[in-house]
């Protein structure tokens, strides 16, 4: 399953869509994950979704999040 796939699924609007296709990007580039067939773009993805359901909303926000929660800071 694509990333594209996973946040389409979550019944969201294009717009939320493209928020977080963003979001994934910025922390994709900021963890230096540049194979989107590894398994932890999909975890980033599952993280990236749990930060915009808890009401984040801007995609350089919920980027730094996910970074300091896959990493621990």
């Amino acid at each position: 399953m694509t990333v594209h796939q996973l946040f389409e699924k979550t019944a969201l609007q294009p717009e939320d869509i493209e928020r977080l296709v963003d979001a994934h990007q910025r922390t994709l580039r900021a963890l230096g994950l540049k194979d989107r067939d590894d398994p932890l773009t999909q975890a980033v993805a599952k993280k990236i979704i749990d930060i915009d359901r808890s009401g984040t909303r801007d995609p350089q926000q919920i980027s730094e999040l996910a970074l300091r929660l896959l990493c621990g800071l």
